[in-house]
């Protein structure tokens, strides 16, 4: 299946409705390596649209984390868990920042943070760099 066409105004929404940051960890997109990317936050083979309260903006190492996943486990239950949705879900309810690590707050939080591996060596790399 191939990916739908995003208009250039629609992509320019995203990124402004975004503040051109992550809407999983925040990166700005004005320090990324990568430029940031257009994310169906319901995939289009789970019957997702391509309409702007389904689409956010996202890093490329979140994206790729990312993918067609709609949840994944929580690593502290084990339970089942849809991951953290930015267009319906507030991020300040799900995560906070302790120095450069994230925590989870709620079940959504933690599983976001394992799936996109928000914590990872790099990420928290990246994260000092920022605050420097």
């Amino acid at each position: 299946m191939s990916a739908t066409y995003i208009s250039t105004a629609l992509r320019r929404l995203v990124t402004e409705r975004a503040n051109h940051g992550c809407e999983y960890c925040l990166l700005p997109a004005g320090v990324a390596f990568f430029p940031h990317e257009v994310d169906h936050v319901i995939p289009e083979k789970h019957g997702g649209t391509t309409e702007p309260d389904n689409l956010a903006l996202a890093c490329w190492r979140c994206n790729r984390h990312k993918g067609t996943d709609l949840g994944s486990f929580d690593p502290l239950t084990g339970a089942f868990s849809f991951i953290f949705n930015p267009r319906t879900q507030n991020w300040k309810e799900h995560f906070k920042c302790e120095e450069t690590r994230l925590v989870g707050l709620t079940i959504e939080g933690r599983t976001t943070i394992s799936l996109l591996q928000l914590n990872s060596d790099k990420r928290l790399t990246e994260r000092q760099r920022l605050l420097r």
